[in-house]
């Protein structure tokens, strides 16, 4: 950087004066970082470098389901934007978040799941049969460590 430029910059005494004025010769219109962007302008850069965006218009709803949730979004808007083949899909709307009623929950009376490797340690660990470990470990709440110390320590 020029030094008188950088000294010039420097001296100044507010932030907002540290951007070049409009007849400086490093000015642009389209500056990003704490300038205003034509929007007209902003659409035609995009353009320039492959980028689509569409809006949709009339979209009622938008629903995204995970494994347990629902999140509902009412009357959002919506653009779809298409950038090196790839589909960019933005919704802005104040989602609505609620449990899925189709959604898998686990059988409490059934405990829980117990994987076969915990079983073959703890029976290993506390020199213990498979199902005497299996009942431990049940016992246990599944918890490795606590069926072994439970088993060692009758």
């Amino acid at each position: 950087m020029n030094p008188e430029l950088f000294k010039h910059v420097t001296e100044r005494s507010d932030a907002q004066n540290l951007y070049p004025s409009h007849d400086h010769p490093f000015h642009c219109d389209a500056m990003i970082p704490g300038g205003r962007v034509n929007p007209r302008q902003m659409r035609q850069a995009m353009k320039r470098m492959g980028i689509e965006q569409e809006e949709l218009e009339g979209v009622e709803e938008v629903v995204i389901r995970t494994a347990n949730k629902e999140y509902v979004i009412r009357d959002p808007n919506v653009t779809a934007m298409t950038a090196q083949g790839q589909k960019i899909w933005t919704v802005v709307g104040e989602p609505i978040v609620r449990d899925r009623a189709d959604a898998k929950k686990p059988d409490a009376s059934q405990g829980p799941a117990i994987p076969e490797e915990d079983v073959q340690l703890v029976a290993e660990k506390a020199g213990v049969s498979e199902a005497e470990a299996r009942k431990a470990l049940e016992e246990c709440g599944g918890e490795p460590a606590e069926a072994i110390i439970r088993l060692m320590s009758r």
